[in-house]
């Protein structure tokens, strides 16, 4: 039997986010049938990883859906995969990625993205500067994709916050600013994104197969690394 796939979500109070969330999942078991995925979250909503671990038997990934490194992938979860299931394998966080990119550009085009927008990557920030830099290197991406320049801007923590980088492209000669909602799901920050008075602000990225791909990639990659580090120490004793 593969191991099972958990997800590990931040939560959300949103009733449109946790739908979301319950989607990608979906649309994660559909991309590989037979495969056990069960979805979890970190705080605020139901069921709690710390609830979900030790009810999955045998072998287990984790798959944090976090777009970007932090406290949560530092801290949270290491800490509840520590004490629920040491056992358990913790695959990378998602983001940046080529996968990542392709759906927002995708959605930036469905919400009506014109060649003479300004482009924001709109996230929800972070405390740790690595996590920032993730975001900056999605955007980045993004404005390769795009041929044209792309701005991480934070909705919380980090610089330029949401309203500077709005004020900012407020001055150029755009016609408008158009922001990528670099979030999974609706609920508090892309709220933020939203009302931030941009002339389009593209969906989360949600259940898109693109993320479901990403998902079962950072899968498989924990596993072989999982398989190739024991290898590797087995070598260097020799």
């Amino acid at each position: 039997m593969s191991p099972a796939l958990v997800l590990a979500a931040h939560g959300t109070r949103s009733a449109a986010g946790e739908r979301t969330l319950s989607a990608l999942a979906e649309t994660v078991r559909r991309a590989r049938p037979g495969h056990r995925v069960e979805l979890s979250y970190l705080e605020i909503s139901s069921p709690l990883l710390s609830e979900v671990l030790p009810a999955v038997r045998g072998r287990v990934v984790v798959v944090p859906l976090l777009l970007a490194g932090g406290y949560h992938a530092h801290i949270d979860l290491p800490e509840v995969v520590a004490d629920c299931r040491p056992d358990a394998v913790v695959a990378g966080w998602l983001g940046p990625h080529r996968l990542l990119t392709s759906a927002l550009a995708r959605k930036l085009a469905r919400a009506g993205l014109r060649s003479t927008d300004a482009v924001l990557l709109g996230a929800a920030g972070s405390a740790d500067p690595e996590a920032l830099a993730d975001v900056r290197a999605a955007a980045h991406q993004l404005a390769v994709r795009l041929a044209r320049p792309v701005t991480a801007a934070f909705a919380s923590a980090g610089a330029p916050s949401l309203e500077e980088a709005m004020e900012r492209l407020g001055s150029t000669p755009a016609a408008r600013v158009a922001i990528a909602s670099y979030v999974l799901a609706p609920g508090f920050f892309h709220d933020r994104l939203a009302t931030a008075g941009a002339g389009l602000v593209s969906e989360p990225l949600g259940a898109d197969p693109d993320v479901a791909s990403l998902i079962w990639h950072r899968y498989d990659e924990s596993l072989r690394r999982r398989h190739v580090l024991p290898q590797a120490r087995a070598q260097a004793s020799r």
